[in-house]
């Protein structure tokens, strides 16, 4: 999502000068920055909502528009395209959860850092498709995917809307991280034990939309509902302190560097 972390963008906006051409052959670079902050869920099945930072950063040159990213998606950009399709790298962010977030001695998750791939095309001018896989690193340790549509109409850099599917995916090691209870959780809780299984997490629509205002400045705005569903709907956590509504919004201002 547009929940990306400013170190790893910013190194996304210095990018290699080492591959470029010279500086006749080709047109000049604009970067357009987004910051700005969002509300999201404390942690997967969580009914209270946190603040994080909603941030991107997207590239193009000359008149080209910038290419359209859903304000969801993952970090990352396409490296190769074969018949129309892209593939990339991925990467998510997971925050920690705590007792505190739950209000409950659950077991606790660390801060997950998700790494992986995209690929994604164009069945129509404004109609894209796009699945992700990423393994975490550390935290929930699990691996997650998500497969997404997008219908986008937009009037090049002047404005741009985008309205679309999600189904997030997950395997037993993610749900049991963050669903599940442990014999020590329902000692401490008194809630029953549960050991989910992997599966469809939850079913969801995101929508986006951006605005120059000025040939510089900018708004981004996004919102996104997701419901659980399958085992993570299931959990005793989910069902007596959590629920399986988990909405999403965020709003930034944008500024574009090189823009004549």
């Amino acid at each position: 999502m547009l929940y990306r972390f400013a170190p790893l963008a910013l190194l996304a906006i210095a990018l290699p000068a080492a591959a470029q051409e010279a500086p006749a052959e080709r047109e000049p670079l604009r970067t357009r920055v987004y910051i700005g902050p969002q509300l999201s869920p404390k942690s997967p099945g969580a009914k209270d909502l946190s603040v994080g930072p909603f941030f991107e950063v997207s590239r193009a040159r000359g008149d080209t528009p910038f290419e359209f990213e859903a304000p969801d998606e993952s970090l990352g950009f396409p490296v190769l395209d074969t018949g129309g399709v892209e593939f990339g790298p991925a990467l998510g962010f997971k925050g920690k959860r705590t007792a505190a977030d739950t209000g409950i001695p659950l077991h606790e998750v660390g801060f997950s850092f998700e790494i992986g791939g995209f690929a994604q095309t164009y069945l129509a001018r404004d109609l894209r498709i796009r699945g992700e896989a990423r393994r975490a690193i550390s935290g929930h340790d699990g691996w997650v995917g998500e497969l997404s549509a997008d219908y986008i109409a937009r009037d090049g850099d002047a404005w741009l809307f985008s309205v679309g599917p999600r189904v997030m995916v997950a395997d037993s090691t993610y749900h049991r991280a963050w669903y599940g209870i442990t014999a020590a959780d329902s000692a401490a809780t008194g809630l029953a034990a549960y050991r989910p299984d992997g599966g469809v997490e939850a079913l969801g629509l995101a929508a986006g939309y951006l605005r120059q205002l000025t040939k510089r400045v900018g708004i981004a705005a996004y919102a996104r509902y997701d419901h659980l569903v399958g085992d993570a709907a299931q959990s005793p956590y989910v069902r007596s302190r959590g629920t399986r509504s988990q909405p999403s919004a965020g709003l930034a201002l944008s500024y574009t560097f090189g823009a004549q």
